[in-house]
């Protein structure tokens, strides 16, 4: 029931680039193939998974797609249409059946079977019981993958840009969940594709599912709601320091929350090294950690130019950290720690998205660190939730003269403090005797966001920069 093979690939080829998800807009598709074509339901409507090898600049990544397929698209598809003409004129209509609740049941039925098809692998957790009846919603907020909601029970996560091996979310989710860890979600099944010809190679990581967190606000909304709340508390301009005031009087203040998810942090921090491990790096390699920091550093100011006045305390740091360097304890960590990663639910504070920066490659993501990057990590991104509303003109509700910057340092500062103060008292390695590493990281990460900035969100280069001022004063 499939288009020829030729129309089908034109017709994907044309669709990529257009979705959020696709991770090369920046140049022309030289050549698409469908790498693995399986059939998950037949029938009308359809379902065939795709794994197709895209290949720009001479390099080739590959995507997964569902594919639903029906004689005749109903309206409320004709959105997530891929190929043929929208009045229904071809023998048949080919779109992304993520959004299709009617097709996507299916991924539940072979995940509670433990079902294999062609070269896919459906698993579950021993004794796992995965309800089949559920109505799914796609998330449309996503960027870099697609996660589908099953009722108020399950979150389906499909990883859409497809990376070698077992994907980092599963792998240190599942680690979580097998010992217990409570503040991740739990782990219920994944599917995976194996790869041809290959008994000793990895299976890739296509999906998770694991449980939906229904009660559950992000940190990021959390926070923005709480910034929110203090540009609009009127105060006379002495007074514009956050300490001097009741901090109930602003509606919203946020550092008893930001010391919870500290605590939260540190404990997910003890239980990965207890699930992994941890080994002690010699100090030679914490020099070359300086250096290739410092490297980078040099290479965004040659791209990002607005960043070079900051360039002699941020290398600054980076010598402080070879001059103090010694065996240091590594393991594994978060990697891309943010508010944006986090749910407050009724029961607390949970970790989510284990893959890692994405900018960065496969080894990066998977190298061993120390937890207090993923520390410096969240006190960038208070820094990023102080100044979000500034670089939205208009959208703050406070009077002339308002010193929005001094506000959003001021607020910056304490949730920092506080959650500094949450992840020391319940064990993690505490930042302030930690400071000049902790220092280095933060300068690392806020060079990472200069140039993800520069390169995507120009509008945002602002954040990081205006942070950086304050931070190397």
């Amino acid at each position: 029931m499939l288009p020829p093979e030729h129309v089908l690939r034109r017709d994907l080829a044309e669709w990529l680039p257009r979705q959020r998800w696709f991770g090369g807009k920046d140049s022309p598709i030289e050549e698409l193939s469908i790498g693995t074509a399986t059939e998950l339901r037949a029938g009308d409507p359809g379902l065939h998974h795709l794994v197709l090898d895209v290949r720009q600049h001479g390099a080739a990544d590959r995507y997964q797609v569902l594919l639903g397929v029906r004689r005749d698209l109903p309206d409320r598809l004709r959105y997530a249409r891929i190929g043929g003409p929208p009045d229904g004129g071809a023998k048949v209509q080919v779109y992304d059946a993520a959004h299709d609740p009617d097709l996507t049941r299916t991924l539940l039925e072979h995940l509670a079977a433990g079902a294999s098809v062609g070269p896919l692998r459906f698993r579950h957790v021993p004794d796992a019981r995965i309800r089949t009846d559920l109505t799914s919603l796609p998330i449309t907020a996503e960027q870099s993958n697609t996660s589908l909601l099953f009722g108020d029970d399950y979150i389906c996560k499909l990883f859409r840009r497809l990376s070698d091996g077992v994907n980092l979310d599963l792998e240190v989710n599942l680690a979580l969940t097998r010992a217990g860890c409570e503040h991740v979600p739990a782990v219920h099944g994944w599917i995976e594709l194996e790869e041809a010809g290959g008994a000793g190679g990895e299976p890739v990581t296509l999906g998770l599912l694991s449980d939906y967190l229904r009660t559950g606000a992000d940190g990021w909304s959390l926070a923005i709601a709480s910034v929110r709340d203090w540009f609009a508390h009127t105060t006379r301009p002495e007074e514009d320091v956050w300490a001097e005031l009741d901090a109930s009087a602003a509606g919203g203040d946020f550092a008893a929350e930001a010391e919870r998810l500290g605590a939260a942090t540190a404990q997910v921090h003890r239980s990965l090294a207890e699930a992994f491990g941890v080994t002690v790096v010699p100090a030679e390699q914490i020099r070359a950690l300086a250096a290739r920091m410092n490297a980078e550093l040099n290479g965004t100011c040659r791209d990002v130019p607005g960043l070079a006045p900051h360039a002699k305390a941020l290398t600054g740091a980076y010598i402080d950290l070879a001059a103090q360097a010694g065996p240091l304890p590594v393991q594994r960590v978060h990697g891309d720690y943010h508010l944006g990663q986090v749910l407050r639910s009724e029961s607390g504070w949970t970790l989510l998205d284990f893959e890692g920066e994405p900018a960065r490659t496969q080894s990066e993501r998977r190298a061993l660190s120390h937890p207090l990057r993923d520390v410096a990590g969240m006190l960038r991104s208070f820094e990023y939730a102080a100044r979000f509303l500034i670089t939205r003109s208009g959208t703050v509700p406070l009077e002339s003269g308002g010193h929005l910057e001094t506000r959003a340092h001021a607020w910056a500062a304490r949730n920092r403090a506080a959650f500094c103060r949450g992840y020391a008292a319940a064990g993690g390695a505490d930042p302030a005797a930690h400071a000049v590493l902790l220092r280095a990281f933060e300068f690392e990460k806020a060079v990472y966001e200069v140039r993800y900035e520069a390169r995507n969100r120009p509008a945002w280069l602002p954040v990081p920069l205006k942070s950086l001022a304050h931070l190397t004063a």
